[in-house]
C-alpha cells in the first residue's frame, strides 16, 4: 500500500534532539513491535509501562531495520544503520507513521469519543448511520475494527499509534469519507493519537474506572481533557453537560463548543418519553422518534449520535428516520427470551456506574413481581477499588445475586471474589451466591428463575473469551445462555 520513503519524509515537522547516519535511507516499513519487523524497516523503541523496547533494538537490526528511532543516544552504531534520538518516542510515534502513510487524516475525518461508558456504542452508531446516509466509512472500537463492512479484529480500545495510521490510510484508499474512533484514556495518555488531525471530539460520561492506571480520579479526568485540550479550531468539542465534568472538557478548549444533555439546557436536548423491553421513545430538540435501543443510558446514546451526525452537516429529519433504524452494537443490552418466559440480557456493563445504569434500566421497565437476578464478576489485574462496589450495587439493585468469575487474567479468581464480597452486607448475604466458574454461574441463574424473571449477565458483553491464568479460553456469555435457555 505504501511507497518507499526516505528518513526526512518521516521526520516532518518532528523535533529530534540527534540524527547519526545517512538522512536519505530509504523506509519501507515502520513498526513498534520488533517481530513484524523486515528489510529496511524503520524501528521505534517505545518505554512502555511494562517493557522498554530498547532492549529489542539489536534484534531489530538483525531482523533487517536500518532506521532507528530512540530516547537513549546509542553507545554501538551499526553501520549502514540510522539512528534518530528524540525526547518522547511514544508522542512522535503517531507522528511517523502519519508521515509515512501520507497523513491519512488530512483526507478523512476523524471523530474521537472519550468517556467511561458508551463510547462502543456510539461510535457503532455513527457508522452504521453515515453508511445509512450513504457513506463509505472507518470505526475503531473495542469490539472490532471495520473498514465499511470489512471487519478487523482487535484487542486494544484504541489501536497502537502505528497499526491507527495504517487502518486510516487503508480506509482512505477504500474512499471513507469518516472514520468513527473510540479515545481510551490509556491511549489519549500514551499519545496513541498523535499525528492525527481531528473532525471532531466527544465526551460521554466520567465514573470509576482505571483508578489501578490513572492512580486518582482527577488523573483519570485530566486524561480524558487532553483530547479537548489539543483540538484545532476548526473542529467541533460536543460533550454531555449531565456530568460535571462535561464543562470541565470545554475549558481551554480551541474547538467549536457544542453541548448535548437529557437534563440540561443544551444544544442538543433530549427527553425519555417512553422505556420498553422494545426500544424507547424520545423527544430530540422538539421532534419525536421512536428508536430500538434500550434504557435512559442508550437516550445518551442516540442523542450523543443525533448531534454529532448534525455537526457534520446532516439533515436532521433524515438523521432521525436512520437512527429509528438501528439494533444495539453486540453485548449491549442483548436480549434472550428462553421457553418458559425468562428474560436474559448479555451488557458490558463493567465499571459500577455502568451496572447502576443497566439495573436502573432493568427495574423501570419491569414490572411488579418480576425478579433480577444478576450474575457479575469483576476482571483480574484491573482496579481492584470498584470490586466491593460492583457486588453492593448489584445487591441493591437486585432480588437475587450469583458473584462469578469475569476475566481473573493472572490473579487468583477466588481472591477477586472475596474482594467482591466485602461489599455485600449480612442482610444481602442471604439472597448472594458466590459460584466461581461462570458457565455454572448462568446454569444456576437460569434453575432459580420463574417465569417472567430477568437475568442480567454482566461484565463480558461482547467477549468471546475467558482468560484464566493469561491464557484466553472461548467463553461467550449470550452461546451460554442460549444453551442454558434450551437444555
Amino acid at each position: 500500500m505504501s511507497k518507499i520513503r526516505n528518513i526526512q519524509t518521516l521526520l516532518k515537522g518532528i523535533e529530534f534532539e540527534l540524527i547519526k547516519g545517512d538522512l536519505n535511507q530509504l523506509v519501507s516499513d515502520v513498526q513498534i513491535d520488533s517481530r513484524q519487523l523486515t528489510a529496511d524497516s524503520a524501528f521505534i523503541a517505545i518505554k512502555g509501562t511494562q517493557m522498554d523496547a530498547h532492549k529489542f533494538i539489536p534484534k531489530a537490526i538483525e531482523l533487517g531495520a536500518k532506521t532507528i528511532i530512540l530516547e537513549d543516544e546509542p553507545s554501538d552504531l551499526i553501520d549502514g544503520v540510522s539512528y534518530i534520538q528524540v525526547n518522547n518516542t511514544s508522542q512522535v510515534a503517531g507522528l511517523i507513521a502519519s508521515n509515512f502513510y501520507d497523513n491519512p487524516s488530512d483526507n478523512i475525518k476523524v471523530i474521537a469519543i472519550t468517556g467511561t461508558n458508551g463510547k462502543t456504542t456510539v461510535v457503532t452508531l455513527l457508522q452504521n448511520l453515515f453508511i445509512k446516509l450513504g457513506y463509505n466509512t472507518g470505526a475503531l472500537t473495542t469490539i472490532e475494527n471495520k473498514i465499511n463492512n470489512e471487519v478487523i479484529p482487535t484487542k486494544l480500545t484504541t489501536p497502537d499509534p502505528v497499526t491507527l495510521q495504517r487502518l486510516l490510510a487503508e480506509m482512505v484508499k477504500k474512499n471513507c469519507s469518516y472514520c468513527f474512533m473510540e479515545a481510551s484514556s490509556h491511549a489519549i495518555v500514551q499519545g496513541r493519537l498523535s499525528g492525527i488531525n481531528l473532525t471532531g471530539a466527544i465526551f460521554s460520561n466520567i465514573s470509576h474506572d482505571h483508578l489501578d492506571y490513572h492512580g486518582t480520579m482527577k488523573e483519570y479526568i485530566n486524561a480524558k481533557k487532553r483530547l479537548f485540550d489539543t483540538l484545532p479550531k476548526n473542529a467541533f468539542a460536543l460533550v454531555n453537560v449531565d456530568d460535571k465534568r462535561g464543562p470541565v472538557m470545554l475549558q481551554n478548549c480551541k474547538g467549536k463548543h457544542v453541548t448535548f444533555g437529557l437534563h440540561t439546557m443544551a444544544n442538543y436536548k433530549g427527553k425519555l418519553i417512553d422505556n420498553t423491553f422494545e426500544g424507547i421513545q424520545m423527544d430530540i430538540n422538539g421532534q419525536e422518534a421512536w428508536f430500538q435501543l434500550i434504557g435512559s443510558f442508550n437516550a445518551y446514546n442516540i442523542l450523543t449520535a443525533y448531534a454529532t451526525a448534525i455537526c457534520l452537516d446532516e439533515e436532521p429529519m433524515e438523521t432521525l428516520q436512520c437512527l429509528s433504524e438501528l439494533r444495539p452494537a453486540r453485548g449491549r443490552f442483548e436480549q434472550l427470551v428462553s421457553k418458559k418466559n425468562v428474560r436474559g440480557i448479555i451488557d458490558y456493563a463493567h465499571t459500577p456506574d455502568a451496572l447502576e445504569n443497566v439495573l436502573e434500566t432493568i427495574k423501570d421497565i419491569k414490572e411488579d413481581g418480576e425478579n433480577i437476578i444478576t450474575v457479575v464478576g469483576c476482571g483480574g489485574d484491573r482496579d481492584k477499588s470498584k470490586r466491593p462496589v460492583m457486588a453492593k450495587t448489584a445487591a441493591m439493585l437486585s432480588e437475587k445475586v450469583i458473584l462469578t468469575s469475569d476475566n481473573p487474567r493472572t490473579e487468583d479468581p477466588e481472591v477477586i471474589l472475596e474482594e467482591m464480597m466485602d461489599g455485600i452486607s449480612p442482610t444481602q448475604e442471604r439472597r448472594t451466591q458466590v459460584i466461581l466458574d461462570r458457565k455454572e454461574a448462568i446454569l444456576k441463574a437460569v434453575e432459580m428463575a420463574e417465569p417472567r424473571d430477568i437475568i442480567l449477565l454482566a461484565g463480558k458483553g461482547h467477549e468471546t473469551y475467558q482468560e484464566i491464568d493469561g491464557v484466553r479460553h472461548h467463553f461467550d456469555d449470550k452461546e451460554e445462555l442460549f444453551k442454558a435457555f434450551h437444555s
